[in-house]
């Protein structure tokens, strides 16, 4: 058995350590245990590791508040990068915004201002065009050249109201005279509302532009048809070798090329249509004066103008005028507008009218058997001066026609001739 109080280590006994503490005349001891050894090596070490650490601690603190206050800043201006990235989005989608809103109301105002540029030429189309077709004929005032049904009524039609327009026919391409018909010099990624408009805006200036040139289109053609007219009425008379008053002769010209403003394009085709329109009136003028008309039209010519075989004595004679195989009665029409100077018996014409038409043109109609006008009268194209008989010199019912110039006979089938040739003309 082993004694109370007494440990071993490896087989031997240890003793407990004695402190021992003399301090004059007293003596102190104290036995310390081997646990508590333990106890207090293990406080003081852990106090050392405790003071190491935290020396470690401050020493390492003001690195790991920088690492850490770096970390921080790095994050804040990744933020604000990406907040002034998106302000500057905004910004940029803002003042595009603005500006498309800014062009668009530009557009806007300038296809009003286009729309009702062409409704005031509308207007002043409507009297014009009703000119022409009086003084050209309907029939070539809307010839070939004319627009098609469709197009013919949104030129004429549409333009007091608004018309219809279409984004079908947009493949052509955009005419560009607009300011900046696209707003968009960033195009993106699929069809917005902007790129939308821009495509319509393109569509209705293309359909404006389409209705500006069938103006110009249709006035030039009244214009070259009506001096086709005239060119055709000048040729017919001075063929015949009839006096007309015309100056429609326009190739002696020249000068300097000066391009024509767009602008002033439909100013400059009305005036040259009116100057068209004014020439043809003129030269139709000119034509009525002459006594192209036919004096019994669908009745026979039993005598002409010349030399002939007198009905009466058998001999030859001259034939002042042609004999028109008409029954007793039948009305008889002025060849064209003039003055009646005689009306009365005339010898051998027997009843006898005779109408100066001015410039020294003069008709007579014998053989009448009722004379209806009196000397003095005015008298216009087709009126009837009285009616047909055998009344004279005659053998029998007829109308004896002839046309004077300057007193002297002249063969009236060369007017017939002429008139034939113009009368579509006028």
């Amino acid at each position: 058995m082993k004694p109370t109080g007494q440990s071993a280590v490896f087989g031997r006994r240890k003793e407990p350590h004695t402190v021992i503490i003399a301090r004059g005349n007293e003596i102190r001891h104290f036995t310390i245990r081997p646990w508590l050894a333990a106890f207090i090596g293990s406080a003081l070490a852990a106090i050392a590791i405790g003071y190491l650490l935290a020396t470690s601690y401050l020493v390492l603190r003001d690195d790991l508040i920088g690492a850490t206050t770096a970390r921080q800043a790095r994050m804040q201006q990744a933020y604000e990068d990406r907040i002034s990235a998106l302000r500057a989005q905004v910004d940029r989608i803002t003042s595009r915004q603005l500006l498309d809103q800014q062009l668009m109301e530009t557009k806007v105002s300038e296809l009003l201002a286009r729309q009702t540029q062409l409704s005031e030429r509308h207007g002043r189309l409507g009297p014009i065009l009703e000119r022409a077709e009086n003084e050209v004929g309907e029939a070539q005032a809307t010839g070939a050249a004319a627009p098609k049904p469709d197009e013919h009524a949104e030129v004429t039609g549409s333009l007091s109201q608004a018309p219809t327009y279409s984004v079908a026919s947009l493949g052509a391409g955009d005419t560009r005279p607009f300011s900046l018909w696209s707003t968009r010099s960033d195009p993106l990624d699929g069809e917005t509302a902007a790129d939308r408009a821009d495509k319509l805006f393109v569509s209705i200036n293309a359909s404006l532009k389409a209705i500006e040139n069938q103006q110009l289109s249709r006035i030039t053609t009244l214009a070259d048809n009506a001096y086709k007219n005239a060119d055709g009425i000048v040729q017919a008379l001075e063929a015949a070798g009839l006096p007309v008053d015309s100056e429609l002769d326009k190739s002696d010209v020249g000068g300097p090329l000066v391009p024509l403003d767009p602008s002033m394009a439909f100013d400059s085709k009305v005036k040259e249509l009116d100057e068209a329109l004014d020439a043809l009136d003129q030269v139709k003028k000119e034509a009525r004066k002459l006594p192209l008309a036919n004096p019994a039209p669908g009745h026979a010519v039993t005598s002409p103008f010349g030399v002939r075989t007198d009905p009466i004595l058998g001999s030859a004679a001259l034939h002042t005028g042609m004999d028109f195989r008409a029954p007793l009665g039948m009305p008889a029409k002025v060849t064209a507008a003039g003055t009646v100077t005689r009306a009365g018996w005339a010898g051998g014409y027997g009843r006898m009218v005779e109408v100066d038409h001015g410039n020294g043109f003069a008709t007579r109609y014998g053989h009448l058997s009722e004379i209806d006008v009196t000397v003095g009268q005015k008298l216009a194209a087709g009126e009837i001066i009285g009616k047909t008989g055998s009344s004279g010199r005659s053998t029998g019912p007829h109308l004896h026609y002839e046309v004077r110039h300057d007193g002297e006979a002249v063969d009236p089938l060369r007017f017939l001739t002429v008139g034939k040739k113009v009368a579509q003309y006028l």
